[in-house]
């Protein structure tokens, strides 16, 4: 048994499969007798304190992982991306073109819809909540097939849902966000603008 559960955790589509297996747990769960009990453990605090408690970061559980969790899966998620920008699958104008026109398609597509089916209701104004991807399980359905999948289609997948997310990102905060705050959208250009310098001196290196 011991290996075998080796060789699962050593597989490819093993991220996938745990994914789909926890989500599908988690919805029977909320929606069953437990739901309270569940939606306690998801709250319950946690707290990071530094340096004699100069900076005190209390946050529920489930804040602990969209904040925290998700910025690392994005994070090694955009230098998969990168890679194949500088060496791999997009490392071209014409390979690159398509993920991008696939995510604005993505991006409008969905409002279109939602605002169509919505208008003068209530919910009218959240045309924007469909417009995001879910990359994490986009990309478990795709990785737990394992190698039968292309890799070039995982390439692009990722590509697309992380441009798709960038854009609703983008509309929430311009069209949802109650305050504006210069400061932090500055100090953001700085760390983009940077980033940007150092991915095009190594395509340019590359080439």
């Amino acid at each position: 048994m011991i290996s075998s559960i080796r060789r699962f955790i050593a597989s490819e589509s093993a991220g996938g499969i745990v994914l789909a297996l926890a989500a599908v747990l988690a919805l029977v769960v909320a929606n069953s007798p437990f739901g309270p009990l569940y939606r306690e453990f998801v709250g319950l605090r946690g707290e990071l304190r530094i340096a004699n408690d100069w900076l005190v970061l209390s946050k529920p559980l489930l804040l602990w992982v969209n904040d925290l969790w998700m910025a690392v899966f994005f994070f090694v998620v955009g230098l998969e991306i990168k890679r194949e920008l500088v060496v791999g699958e997009l490392s071209t104008p014409e390979k690159a073109t398509l993920p991008a026109l696939a995510a604005i398609g993505g991006l409008l597509l969905p409002a279109g819809i939602y605002a169509l089916l919505n208008t003068g209701g209530p919910g009218s104004s959240g045309w924007g909540v469909p417009m995001a991807t879910d990359i994490a399980f986009a990309l478990g359905v795709v990785t737990a097939f394992g190698t039968r999948v292309p890799a070039g289609l995982k390439v692009f997948l990722a590509a697309l849902a992380i441009a798709d997310d960038l854009g609703a990102v983008v509309v929430i905060a311009v069209f949802y966000t109650e305050t504006i705050r210069p400061a932090a959208i500055a100090v953001a250009a700085i760390l983009i603008a940077g980033g940007g310098l150092i991915a095009a001196k190594d395509m340019v290196w590359k080439r």
